[in-house]
């Protein structure tokens, strides 16, 4: 059996990392995973209380780690924090990986998101900083794609669907 996902998904906070990721994966009949609940499982605590107790450096240092365990130890659809593709290291490790990225535009992420709710990055203005991290991160989400799927006034089963489509040989 492979120890490498069958998709890894990327995306801004709001694209549906999450939520579409349980989905394919119910479609697909694999496990799903998500990186930010492995780095909260390991700190124990929240990913906010991690940004407020120890910084985001640390954070950072947390999901490295997730990043790279994911990749080299679930088989089914892995799902990286919005701002995984910020370190380098990441983006190396995606390399050979299917990787989706889940393109939102800045409404929809904002509906989705609330403003802010347990999103360390977006608790100061969080409509304007998620616009300045969606316009930061979108060429890093770009480089490490194999296909991009849009979103935008989607529903995830739709979404999944058509992501299962693309992965099938």
């Amino acid at each position: 059996m492979s120890t490498r996902p069958v998709c890894v998904l990327v995306g801004a906070p709001g694209s549906g990392k999450t939520t579409v990721g349980r989905a394919l994966a119910g479609a697909l009949g694999v496990e799903f995973r998500d990186t930010d609940a492995d780095i909260e499982q390991l700190a124990g605590k929240p990913i906010p209380e991690i940004f407020v107790d120890e910084g985001e450096d640390h954070f950072r240092t947390l999901e490295r780690a997730a990043v790279a365990a994911g990749l080299a130890s679930h088989a089914g659809v892995l799902a990286l924090g919005g701002g995984a593709v910020l370190a380098e290291e990441n983006r190396a490790a995606l390399i050979g990986h299917t990787v989706v990225h889940l393109s939102v535009e800045l409404p929809d992420a904002v509906k989705r998101v609330g403003l802010g709710s347990g999103r360390p990055l977006l608790a100061l203005n969080p409509r304007a900083t998620l616009k300045h991290l969606m316009e930061q991160r979108r060429p890093l989400y770009a480089e490490v794609a194999t296909a991009t799927v849009l979103t935008d006034g989607r529903v995830p089963e739709e979404i999944a669907g058509e992501i299962a489509a693309l992965l099938k040989p």
